[in-house]
């Protein structure tokens, strides 16, 4: 943990905006785990301008949940 800065925590509710970011903006569909640096990047709008990197991984949702998670956030 000696070279990590900085932590943050996102919700549920954050994760799925994410999810919905990357399928409506990206065009990709990424499970809920895979959007996780993603929210914490919409989260955190003090880095606006600065590069930085976010790995995105996994596209192993079913498409029947993943209109749930857009459902539930709909209802928000």
């Amino acid at each position: 943990m000696s070279r990590v800065a900085e932590m943050m925590t996102v919700t549920e509710a954050e994760i799925v905006s994410a999810m919905r970011f990357m399928f409506e903006r990206m065009k990709l569909v990424v499970e809920p785990t895979g959007a996780l640096g993603i929210a914490g990047v919409l989260k955190h709008t003090a880095i606006a301008g600065s590069r930085v990197g976010v790995i995105v991984s996994g596209g192993n949702i079913d498409l029947t949940r993943m209109a749930e998670y857009l459902d539930i956030e709909n209802r928000a």
